[in-house]
């Protein structure tokens, strides 16, 4: 459930609308272009940077439909090429609003290529750009709500909240990373090392009317190939070759530049991989005598290919001292995020294990996946009614060879008050028999806390079973999200299976809760059901028993009990950031 199929993509697409014409979304752009020798590179590809500016004008022109006035880029999430695209190849760029906040917005943004001769397409990468609302008058913008019309718009719409979420703590995760893990950060010494000074490069653009958009500021897409080209100079220095740009961490763009401003490009290898090399690339800007502001900066990551498309080993680098070692370290730390994004987030539900390992580098990421999972279940609409009791309602699904099922209720218990009692999983014993215990491990930060749950034993005589759950709990952004309290397992090396239980995991659990008028709010718990927790619902869903409908009964009478109690006092826990380094090779 981490990603739709390509045919319930299909069918979200083109979701036929009661006139008979196929549902487009209103803020939806389209740009096709076919690659010209004038945009390619000494390979005969389309450059990165021509790329980017194609992607960044398409983003815009969506988000200022949807404003109806003028927006500028802000930022640009993490981009991962997974193609090149050749000479004569098409390229499609559709770019879409997913979710307006107050004066920014998010633009989801597809890239896929065509190749005219076998009428074959490819996806080459999605990215995600942040926009903000300028007018020329002052005062600030509101943005209209955009009202989801298909499940895929819906789930986009409700994960934009989190990834914004994410784009606020990125750079604390790389400060946290930095001082828990300084023994593994460590600078080493290669024979026949690159010295970093070789790759540096310096370049200035004067940016002239033709680089500006309609705000006669400097075009953000432009600024983007400017720097994508000084990198790929810094990287064919340390490897006396062509590179091929794989990825892009973040661009933020922290002010403006205007026609008339001298652009200065600065770029140099952070660091040297086995077959990969990041490049840190920044931008800053000047008129006249004035001194220098920083405009943007960027990293990226390129490998060298050989004849058979394969990536060479590359020279090591040796850094400079203080700022080269500093630099040196850092990539260490976001080659390492890059890795476990890839490993939770890029890779299919089913290609990832039930339980992953966690540690302050991949929180983020885990967190992400671990919300995203819930909305998603939360949006999909063909669930089946199985059975009804006591006002409790049990909904089966089966899809993709797995079963999931939810449990619905109305209680008459404010939404808030509601979150506050359930996501502090430590009193779920208070009213769900299958919690035997939990207890607190870890607070990984405010709104993530990592519990172990105890339950009892199905068979007499058995063992029972232990959970290690990360609980990621979410206020809503506005009143038509709800509060979400997800669940998932992850491994701590503190905590490994012990002989007294058996190691259950959860890959996808937890609550939405929607207040829906001032006296009722309705809980919805959802669980897609793994070896582990098969057996304490197998009876309830094919009638057998109603086991669960008096779980839920008497979670509604906790509620109800609890309904004015002051709100429950945050776990007391070991805090991540005060955690000793985990044993986790980088």
């Amino acid at each position: 459930f981490a990603s739709l199929s390509s045919e319930q993509q299909a069918s979200c697409a083109c979701v036929t609308m009661e006139i008979g014409e196929a549902y487009r979304n209103p803020t939806e752009v389209t740009m096709s272009q076919i690659v010209l020798p004038c945009h390619s590179n000494h390979c005969g590809e389309l450059s990165a940077g021509q790329l980017l500016k194609w992607m960044d004008s398409t983003a815009c022109l969506s988000a200022e439909r949807h404003a109806g006035c003028s927006c500028v880029t802000a930022s640009v999430d993490d981009i991962h090429f997974e193609h090149t695209i050749g000479v004569g190849n098409v390229v499609t760029i559709i770019a879409k609003v997913n979710r307006a906040f107050t004066s920014s917005m998010e633009v989801g943004i597809m890239v896929t290529c065509e190749d005219l001769y076998t009428d074959t397409h490819w996806r080459v990468c999605q990215a995600f750009a942040t926009f903000v609302a300028r007018r020329r008058e002052t005062g600030k913008v509101q943005l209209k709500q955009l009202t989801p019309q298909t499940q895929m718009e819906q789930m986009e719409y409700s994960l934009a909240a989190e990834r914004r979420r994410m784009r606020l703590i990125h750079a604390e995760i790389i400060t946290d990373l930095l001082s828990s893990s300084t023994a593994q950060l460590e600078c080493r010494e290669y024979q026949d090392a690159v010295p970093a000074e070789r790759t540096r490069v310096e370049s200035v653009e004067l940016v002239l009317p033709p680089h500006a958009n309609h705000q006669v500021s400097t075009f953000g897409g432009q600024i983007m190939a400017w720097m994508e080209n000084v990198a790929t100079i810094s990287a064919s220095r340390l490897c006396n070759a062509h590179p091929t740009l794989r990825s892009i961490d973040m661009f933020h763009f922290r002010g403006p530049s205007h026609i008339g401003d001298r652009l200065v490009l600065k770029s140099i290898v952070n660091n040297a991989f086995k077959h990969s090399m990041e490049v840190g690339v920044c931008a800053e800007a000047y008129q006249g005598g004035e001194p220098q502001r920083h405009i943007n900066s960027a990293f990226m990551t390129f490998e060298v290919l050989d004849a058979d498309r394969k990536p060479r080993t590359l020279p090591r680098i040796r850094p400079e001292p203080v700022d080269g070692k500093r630099r040196y370290q850092e990539a260490i730390a976001r080659k390492k995020i890059r890795l476990d994004r890839k490993y939770i987030i890029s890779c299919k539900q089913n290609e990832v294990p039930l339980s992953v390992p966690w540690d302050p580098s991949n929180q983020m990421y885990l967190s992400y996946n671990n919300v995203s999972a819930l909305k998603l279940m939360d949006t999909i609409n063909n669930w089946v009614l199985t059975s009804e009791k006591n006002k409790v309602r049990l909904y089966t699904l089966e899809e993709n060879q797995t079963l999931c099922f939810k449990v619905e209720m109305n209680v008459s218990v404010s939404a808030e008050q509601t979150f506050h009692l359930l996501s502090d999983l430590r009193r779920r014993k208070e009213w769900d028999r299958h919690y035997q215990a939990c207890e607190a491990i870890m607070k990984a930060d405010e709104d993530d806390t990592i519990y172990r749950v105890r339950t009892p034993s199905i068979r007499k005589g058995g063992k029972g079973q232990d959970f290690i759950l990360l609980a990621s709990c979410r206020k809503p952004c506005d009143v038509r999200d709800p509060y979400l309290i997800a669940l998932r397992s992850v491994t701590l090396p503190t905590h490994p299976p012990t002989v007294d239980y058996n190691r259950g995991e959860v890959l996808c659990a937890g609550f939405t809760i929607l207040e829906e008028s001032s006296a009722v709010t309705k809980v919805t718990y959802y669980n897609q059901a793994t070896p582990g927790v098969l057996p304490y619902i197998s009876t309830d869903i094919v009638g057998l028993s109603s086991s669960f409908s008096s779980a839920f009964s008497a979670c509604s009478d906790f509620l109800e009990a609890n309904k004015d109690s002051s709100a429950t006092s945050a776990p007391q826990t070991k805090n991540a950031a005060n955690m000793p380094p985990l044993p986790k090779e980088l």
